[in-house]
C-alpha cells in the first residue's frame, strides 16, 4: 500500500459464501472483525469486490472467466455473495 496508495488498489475476492466474504470484506476494510488476527484494529479502507460482480466480471477476458469462474455461477447464491460485498462497501463509502 506504501509503494501504490489506497486509491490505486482494489481487493477481488473469491468467497463461495456471503457470510465468507462479508468477514473478507470488512477484514479488508475495518480490520479484523474477530480480533485475532494479524489484521485486528487495522482498517485497510481498500475497496472490496467480488470476482461475480459484473464490475469485475466486465473486466475479465470472457473465455478465461468462463473457464475459471462461470460454473461457480450456477452453484453459489450470486447475489446474496454480491449483497454482502457490496453492503460493506456502502457501508464504508468506498
Amino acid at each position: 500500500m506504501k509503494r501504490y496508495g489506497k486509491k490505486d488498489m482494489v481487493v477481488v475476492l473469491g468467497s463461495p459464501t456471503s457470510e465468507s466474504a462479508e468477514v473478507f470484506a470488512r477484514t479488508l476494510t475495518e480490520g479484523d472483525p474477530s480480533w485475532v488476527g494479524p489484521l485486528a484494529g487495522v482498517a485497510l479502507g481498500l475497496p472490496v469486490y467480488h470476482v461475480l460482480e459484473p464490475e469485475i466480471k466486465g473486466q475479465i477476458d470472457p473465455q478465461v472467466y468462463r473457464e475459471q469462474v462461470s460454473i461457480m455461477e450456477s452453484v453459489l447464491d450470486v447475489e446474496a455473495v454480491i449483497q454482502a460485498v457490496s453492503s460493506v462497501r456502502g457501508s464504508l463509502g468506498l
